[in-house]
C-alpha cells in the first residue's frame, strides 16, 4: 500500500492481538464499575487530556479558550462531550465479542473526527494513554495491572480501528498541525 502523506506514518500500527475471553470479562467487569460514574470519569479524562496535552484543546471551539480547570469542569459543552466519549467506550465494551459492532462504532467515531472535525488521529493514542492513567488512579482496586493490560489491548484495538477508518476516508492533515 502506497502512502500519500508522509505525515501519517505515526498511524503505522501493527494489528493488536484480540482479547481472550478472560480479558474481555475483566474489561467488562471493570467498566461496569467505572460507567456508574460515567460523567465524572469522562470529565476527569478530558481535563487530564487538556492539562497534559493543552494543544488538544484546539479542536474544541466551545471551550478551547477556557484555561481554568474548575471552569472547564463546569462547562456544559465539555460535560456533553465527556458523556459522548464514555457512551462510545461503553458501546465498544458491550460489543467486545462482536468485531462487526465494534467496527461500526469506530467507523462512526472515526469518520466524524476525520471528516467533520479534522482531528489528528494521534490524539486517539494520546487519549488512550490518558484513559488508562485516569482509570488506574480513580479505580486502583478495579483496574489492577492485569486488568490494565486487558484495557491496553482494547485501546490498542480502538486506535488500530480508528486508523483504518482514517485511511479509508483518505484523511490528510490539512490544518491539524495548527494551534
Amino acid at each position: 500500500m502506497e502512502r500519500k502523506q508522509g505525515k501519517v506514518d505515526h498511524l503505522d500500527l501493527e494489528r493488536p492481538s484480540p482479547l481472550n475471553d478472560t480479558e474481555r470479562v475483566m474489561v467488562q467487569d471493570s467498566w461496569a464499575q467505572v460507567f456508574q460514574n460515567c460523567e465524572d470519569v469522562g470529565v476527569a479524562i478530558l481535563i487530564r487530556l487538556f492539562v497534559n496535552f493543552p494543544v488538544s484543546k484546539q479542536y474544541f471551539s466551545q471551550f478551547k479558550h477556557i484555561e481554568d480547570t474548575r471552569e472547564l469542569e463546569q462547562s456544559s459543552q465539555l460535560r456533553k462531550h465527556a458523556h459522548r466519549i464514555m457512551n462510545s467506550i461503553n458501546s465498544l465494551v458491550e460489543n467486545l465479542d462482536s468485531s462487526e459492532k465494534m467496527a461500526s462504532v469506530l467507523k462512526l467515531v472515526g469518520k466524524a473526527h476525520a471528516l467533520k472535525h479534522n482531528v489528528d488521529p494521534k490524539y486517539f493514542k494520546i487519549l488512550s494513554g490518558v484513559i488508562l492513567e485516569v482509570l488506574g488512579e480513580e479505580y486502583p482496586e478495579v483496574v489492577t495491572p492485569e486488568v490494565g493490560s486487558a484495557w491496553t489491548k482494547v485501546l490498542a484495538n480502538l486506535c488500530y480501528g480508528i486508523k483504518a477508518v482514517y485511511e479509508e476516508v483518505g484523511w490528510t492533515p490539512q490544518s491539524a498541525s495548527t494551534g
